[in-house]
């Protein structure tokens, strides 16, 4: 019986989870691998952060609904990866052979880069996981009882920019709600080249949007930003022109702040050779399949993509919640051909489509291809998206419980956004990803 081990209990491990299992069916051994006893819906935490959704609204315990759908799970870290011998070493020191490996683990969050950088061992806040969320709400509690300055945005190296704007915007909105954000001047501060740029070289006009609604909001910005070190009651940042050159430095006063950090691959996956590349995010070819060990496949956040293009600053490429259960559909049907001695042919979509809230509506960004030029290039704002993201959230959570696979609200989004004519071929193309993307 092929067993197929998955590492990490995200979007990611989920819906790899699922979709093995429905591929594959009872011809497989499917093992989930979860530091983690809970799944977290992380799009929603920057709700958590500002007192709008619960803890408990946006987790689940995973060891039940594995259970029930015939996925065994394992609430263990895993301290090692060794693909040469196809064998994972966990934290409690035993083992788990498998004949296919997934890996979904999402990034490690590399506080320590930065100097004072952290919501463990330094002075800022984070959004990444719901823990770091909900520590976030009572730092904003703090913040209510002695207002001052407040700093938000996204450091070098960071992989997903639209948090850092999501939260700013929610958090200026509960700011006004409490009567409270004339006493808190904000700054958002980004290693983006320019505001929008979002590790896609913009999408649409997000450029003209996000900056409109900084404006709105009186969020003045800086761009181009590398920052240096945080103190408790500062943050020094280094602002570079378009040539990487030192352009102004910023002492920048600060109360509270919420600043992503820089993604890399997790500890388990160094000394792995072929597997990773430098940053620990695994290699994959146009089938999610590892170049170097073609029974490694991997998903999500963890993925090695290349940036668009060389940023003064660097700056990460985001991996979508739409985009990551296209990879899971097609990495699993890869596996299970390649279980049956066929060549893999599923390539995933790669399209970037994203929700934003901005607390009173909310964006829509589609890109497709992900990477420019683009035959759809498009961003749109309204307070729809606002409910849309939270039909997101609603979609998601009843999926993880149900154990759906076919991600029905793909196809209706595509339609409704007028892009269903991209997908009369399937959801998960045959062509090699170059040309799929022409």
């Amino acid at each position: 019986m092929t067993h197929v081990a998955i590492v990490g209990g995200g979007i990611g491990g989920i819906s790899m989870a699922y979709e093995v299992r429905h591929h594959l069916g009872r011809d497989a051994a499917v093992t989930l691998i979860s530091d983690r006893e809970e799944f977290q819906f992380t799009p929603s935490n920057p709700w958590v952060a500002v007192g709008w959704r619960q803890e408990k609204k946006i987790k689940i315990p995973l060891e039940p609904y594995m259970k029930r759908h015939n996925v065994a799970f394992i609430s263990k870290g895993v301290k090692q990866v060794h693909p040469d011998s196809n064998r994972l070493e966990l934290t409690d020191g035993s083992t788990v052979d498998y004949d296919y490996l997934v890996v979904a683990t999402g990034p490690e969050l590399a506080f320590d880069e930065i100097p004072g950088c952290g919501p463990e061992t330094g002075y800022t806040e984070s959004v990444c996981t719901t823990d770091h969320a909900a520590k976030a709400y009572q730092a904003l509690e703090a913040l209510c009882r002695n207002p001052g300055p407040v700093i938000v945005g996204a450091t070098q190296g960071a992989s997903c920019f639209g948090p850092s704007y999501e939260y700013a915007f929610v958090l200026d909105r509960e700011l006004r709600r409490r009567k409270l954000r004339h006493k808190v001047p904000m700054t958002f501060v980004t290693a983006e080249p320019y505001i929008g740029h979002l590790g896609l070289n913009g999408v649409g006009d997000t450029k003209g949007m996000l900056e409109s609604e900084l404006r709105d909001r009186d969020i003045p910005w800086i761009t181009n930003a590398r920052t240096e070190s945080i103190e408790a009651d500062k943050m020094h940042v280094l602002q570079v022109d378009d040539k990487g050159e030192e352009y102004q430095r910023h002492e920048l006063p600060m109360k509270m702040g919420m600043m992503l950090p820089p993604f890399r691959g997790i500890p388990a996956l160094s000394d792995t050779g072929g597997l990773v590349n430098a940053r620990r995010f695994v290699e994959v070819d146009d089938y999610q399949r590892n170049p170097a060990y073609e029974n490694v496949y991997s998903v999500g956040v963890c993925v090695a993509i290349p940036p668009v293009e060389k940023t003064p600053v660097p700056c990460g490429v985001p991996k979508t919640g739409f985009m990551i259960e296209t990879m899971a559909n097609a990495a699993a049907r890869n596996i299970r051909d390649s279980a049956a001695g066929e060549a893999p042919q599923y390539v995933p979509t790669w399209n970037a489509f994203c929700l934003a809230d901005y607390g009173n509506g909310g964006a829509a960004i589609l890109a497709i291809p992900q990477t420019p030029p683009r035959n759809i290039n498009w961003a749109v704002e309204g307070r729809w998206a606002h409910w849309a993201k939270i039909g997101y959230e609603w979609y998601f959570m009843r999926k993880l419980r149900k154990g759906i696979v076919e991600p029905f609200y793909e196809k209706w989004v595509m339609r409704m956004l007028g892009a269903h004519k991209v997908y009369q071929q399937p959801m998960v193309s045959s062509k090699p990803m170059k040309e799929a993307a022409e």
